[in-house]
């Protein structure tokens, strides 16, 4: 039972990192205040939507190894379940919400796949990721900010679920204490 619960603490681990690797919120640092140059009437400047870009294409990558290596940790996860299973565990919460966030990520992968076309054309920046055309760069910003939090949204909420249902599982069935000396 030991052996259980270590593999399906790992497998959950496996999961929380890959999910890990893009933010829930939103995170952006502070410029310096410097009041002799006043703000450009709510415009960003270059520099911050290069900043803002070359954030959005590393969310981006992140998510495409997510979903590239997701079947693999899936088959992993459900083997661990199975076992349970057969042990006689109630996994019923615990396969519920393992297949609540297959179901997600299958939900989430056409608007990834959308991201790719916003990427590929990259309207308003150049090859480098330098501004060529500000009001392009920023449309362009603010519709693959869009299509990101969309997939966080949709991902998030269902590995939430699955991480309360594997602590609830944990709780329901201790490991058994170690009868080694």
């Amino acid at each position: 039972m030991i052996r259980f619960a270590k593999k399906m603490t790992l497998a959950v681990l496996m999961i929380a990192v890959s999910l890990a690797a893009f933010p829930l919120t939103n995170v952006y640092a502070a410029a310096g205040y410097d009041p002799s140059v006043p703000p450009q009437d709510g415009r960003l400047s270059n520099e911050r939507l290069e900043l803002i870009w070359a954030r959005q294409l590393r969310a981006y990558e992140r998510l495409g190894k997510l979903f590239d290596a997701n079947d693999a940790a899936f088959e992993r996860v459900q083997n661990l379940i199975d076992k349970a299973r057969e042990n006689g565990k109630d996994v019923s919460a615990l396969q519920a919400a393992f297949d609540a966030l297959q179901a997600a990520i299958k939900e989430a992968r056409p608007t990834y796949e959308s991201i790719k076309g916003i990427v590929n054309s990259h309207q308003g920046f150049d090859a480098g990721g330098k501004v060529t055309d500000a009001e392009k760069a920023k449309e362009t910003v603010r519709d693959m900010g869009d299509k990101l939090r969309e997939v966080r949204t949709t991902i998030g909420a269902a590995f939430k679920n699955l991480r309360e249902a594997v602590r609830a599982f944990r709780e329901a069935n201790p490991p058994a204490p170690s009868t080694v000396k």
